[in-house]
C-alpha cells in the first residue's frame, strides 16, 4: 500500500548498516564503567552548579521571610484602641 516507516525516502550514494537487535547488548559495562563514570561527573560539576543553587535557595527563605514581616501588624499602632 504505503511505504514503511523505514523507507520513506531513498537516498542515493548514502549506505546504512544496522545490527539486529537480538545481537545488541543493551547494558554493556554498566557496572563497571558507568557507575563510575557518573560518579566522576557528578562530582566534576557538583561545585559549578550547587554554590548558586544554595546561594538561590538562601536568598529565596530570607525574601519569604522578610516578606513575612512586612505582612505583619505593628501592635504600637493599636495600644490605645478600645
Amino acid at each position: 500500500m504505503g511505504r514503511h516507516f523505514g523507507d520513506l525516502a531513498k537516498i542515493r550514494h548514502v549506505i546504512t548498516y544496522s545490527i539486529s537487535p537480538f545481537e545488541q547488548r543493551a547494558f554493556p559495562n554498566y557496572f563497571s564503567k558507568g557507575i563510575p563514570n557518573v560518579w566522576r561527573r557528578f562530582t566534576s560539576s557538583v561545585f559549578k552548579v550547587a554554590p548558586p543553587m544554595v546561594l538561590m535557595y538562601l536568598t529565596y527563605t530570607w525574601g519569604n521571610h522578610v516578606h513575612e514581616q512586612g505582612k505583619r501588624k505593628n501592635p504600637a499602632d493599636y495600644e490605645n484602641d478600645q
